[in-house]
């Protein structure tokens, strides 16, 4: 592959009509990281033709999505984290650091060889235990436009605080990045405001809304379960890794409740754990309302003929309601993270969907059966005005021109930053 010439730190990028982004998916965990980033890359193509994204993801799974013209992808061995916390190798024989320091080795040379002018870090300044650092001291230093992208919601503030103390994430953050994009609003929640950001640090937050999704090209290939044929609701828990509960909690509703209607599909999630996924197979296999598939990369088209959607509130997940104006039932996890619980929160109190909590580990079906058939009757999302709630896309297509048409517009850190 050629690599194109760099101008000095700072300078005009050249060859912009042909210009570099890569992109680092922070994603030991679930698919919420990758499909964030698939959504970004496949929206920096369509801006211009000949711009090329490369990803840098470790997930599993990303071959099975399809990506825009201009994007690809580099799989860095996988990481998978543990019950009790820690995080091993997730496929070679090798010791968590040894994974780490292989990862931290292609991270940077794909940095050194594709040379992007604009390199966008998803949710960890530093990385997944810092491995990202290298490549950011040396993109840095021949001009690249760094970004770091976070969601709406990280964690609650004091907690993200002493996590990023303890990452020297909040130092990375003012050291490297030319700008912060938020992908969300500032009147919905402000996930870094407990950080206490320098003010020079803070100008350079954008936050651009949520990241509007698109219904994919059906393949004539796909089929769906016959239930799909009329309304039905849609329960989904994105990657399935931590979506036991609230599949159980709907199955046992409709397996209590003889009189619910309307059906449900469950899509189980890539990461569901096998020896749950049969039981729940076996239960819904006995009632004729429920059916289920194992995971779909274009769930988009299951949601749009859905009726409504039962969720758990995951950013993706989230932004898909909003985009396809669904009535959506959220069912948020409240460890290790109150992520979802905080974004449900402040998105039941705007209106824009219902949530359903546990009431402390208590999941009572008929309490389920009763938010479940309420559903059909429930206002949509876009019965509710709020601007700017689904232009993050557009922000971002904005941002990336303005790098592209005028780079020396966007001053880049000041050398006593280092």
């Amino acid at each position: 592959m050629q690599a194109f010439p760099f101008e000095a730190a700072g300078a005009p990028f050249p060859h912009m009509s042909r210009a570099r982004v890569l992109i680092y998916s922070h994603d030991t965990f679930g698919l919420g990281h990758l499909r964030r980033s698939r959504a970004i890359a496949n929206a920096l193509v369509r801006e211009r033709p000949g711009v090329s994204v490369l990803i840098i993801s470790g997930s599993p799974v990303i071959g099975n999505f399809e990506f825009g013209s201009g994007v690809d992808y580099v799989r860095v061995p996988g990481v998978t984290k543990q019950p009790n916390g820690d995080y091993r190798s997730l496929n070679l024989s090798v010791s968590i650091d040894e994974a780490v320091g292989l990862r931290e080795a292609i991270i940077l040379q794909t940095a050194e060889t594709f040379r992007p002018d604009v390199f966008i870090v998803d949710k960890e300044p530093t990385g997944f235990r810092g491995e990202v650092v290298p490549a950011l001291e040396r993109l840095r230093h021949r001009g690249c436009r760094l970004v770091l992208g976070v969601r709406d919601v990280m964690d609650e503030p004091a907690l993200l605080a002493t996590e990023w103390e303890r990452k020297g994430a909040a130092e990375a953050l003012c050291r490297y990045y030319d700008e912060i994009w938020v992908y969300g609003l500032k009147d919905f929640y402000e996930p870094l405001v407990a950080l206490d950001l320098p003010p020079e640090v803070a100008r350079r937050l954008t936050y651009t809304g949520y990241l509007r999704r698109e219904v994919p090209q059906k393949s004539a290939l796909t089929r769906y379960p016959k239930l799909t044929k009329a309304p039905f609701i849609l329960v989904t828990t994105g990657g399935g890794g931590d979506g036991d509960d609230v599949i159980d909690w709907v199955i046992s509703a409709y397996e209590s409740d003889p009189s619910l209607e309307l059906p449900a599909l469950v899509v189980f999630g890539p990461f569901v754990n096998r020896d749950r996924r049969r039981g729940f197979l076996e239960r819904i296999a006995r009632n004729p309302r429920l059916d289920a598939i194992a995971f779909d990369t274009k769930i988009e088209l299951l949601m749009e003929q859905a009726t409504a959607v039962v969720g758990m509130g995951g950013y993706n997940t989230f932004c898909e309601i909003l985009s396809l104006d669904k009535r959506a039932l959220v069912v948020p996890r409240t460890h290790p993270r109150l992520e979802q619980h905080i974004r449900a929160v402040e998105a039941e109190r705007l209106g824009l969907v219902r949530m359903l909590s546990e009431d402390g580990g208590r999941r009572d079906p008929f309490v389920m059966a009763e938010a479940l058939r309420a559903l059909p009757d429930q206002r949509h999302p876009s019965e509710v005005y709020i601007p700017g709630l689904l232009d993050g896309l557009d922000v971002i297509r904005a941002r990336f021109a303005r790098v592209l048409d005028d780079p020396a517009a966007l001053q880049r850190l000041p050398e006593a930053a280092e």
